[in-house]
């Protein structure tokens, strides 16, 4: 996701982003051990996105 999609988001849907990123960050893992994963590169995509929007959710809460 692009910064300026980010920022446009509300609260709850950051939230919601986040598990969302959490779920597939989970399975990611699980392609990995089993040899299945087709571009190993989107595990440290999801990670950095988590962490990005992790970092918008603590802004918005101390607004």
């Amino acid at each position: 996701m692009k910064k300026n999609e980010l920022k446009k988001l509300t609260k709850s849907q950051v939230i919601k982003n986040i598990d969302k990123f959490k779920k597939d960050l989970f399975n990611f893992r699980f392609q990995k051990v089993n040899s299945q994963i087709t571009n190993p590169s989107k595990i440290n995509e999801t990670k950095k996105t988590i962490a990005r929007l992790k970092t918008l959710l603590k802004g918005k809460l101390n607004a």
